[in-house]
């Protein structure tokens, strides 16, 4: 790359982008050449300003930030989504990746961690993603699965079935009404998941059905209050 890196900063929060373009543009690499304040401005702005990197935060209005991600980053000018967000749990971030973003990095990180993701994310290849800052503890979160069912080929289409609504909140109990099953049954099944994916707890299968596909941070939040209404 050759001359300043040019940044399109997305964020809802006027005042917050006036923060980030003081410090960007007082980096002698970067420049601001866009800000954008929900997720169609962003896309629109990606394809005018053809900028190198894009800073998206998840959280704006008039967007569904996992399909913003992947628009931008198919953009003909192909710039690197860097998530700049509030939301630390290892679900957004593998909901993020596998949208296309190439960095992730939370609002109370330090100045220097996102100068340096975003600096990363300029140098890097085609393709590439970086790895990725979440935790208060810095650990880095596995990346997600990027084709094929995994484990998911060691299910039977009825376990196939259990998971999908496990991972959207159904209790036993609705599962079972659903799929014409005794609740017993429905454990049955549930055990033999847990067992032929080793994984322990509804939080675990939640997890695993964000990075396989199987759910997205959208559709999960969607289909917990269709849980939750069932319940009531």
């Amino acid at each position: 790359m050759t001359g300043k890196m040019r940044i399109l900063v997305a964020d809802d929060h006027a005042v917050f982008r006036a923060g980030l373009r003081l410090l960007l543009n007082g980096q002698p690499d970067m420049e601001v050449v866009a800000e954008a304040g929900d997720g169609r401005d962003a896309i629109r702005k990606t394809a005018e300003a053809k900028p190198d990197v894009v800073l998206f935060d998840l959280t704006m209005p008039r967007t569904n930030a996992m399909d913003t991600i992947r628009h931008v980053a198919r953009t003909r000018s192909k710039p690197k989504v860097v998530v700049l967000t509030m939301h630390e749990h290892p679900a957004y971030v593998h909901s993020a990746v596998a949208a296309g973003a190439a960095g992730y990095v939370v609002k109370r990180a330090a100045d220097t961690e996102l100068l340096s993701t975003i600096r990363a994310a300029g140098r890097a290849g085609r393709g590439t993603t970086l790895p990725i800052p979440v935790l208060a503890t810095g650990a880095e979160v596995a990346r997600p699965a990027r084709a094929g069912r995994g484990g998911r080929a060691l299910l039977s289409p009825r376990e196939d079935q259990v998971l999908r609504f496990l991972a959207q909140g159904y209790s036993n109990r609705q599962i079972a009404t659903r799929l014409k099953l005794s609740v017993k049954t429905v454990e049955t099944f549930r055990a033999r998941v847990s067992k032929k994916l080793r994984l322990r707890g509804r939080a675990a299968l939640v997890r695993y059905a964000l990075r396989t596909g199987l759910a997205t941070i959208e559709n999960l939040s969607q289909d917990f209050g269709a849980a939750e209404a069932e319940r009531a």
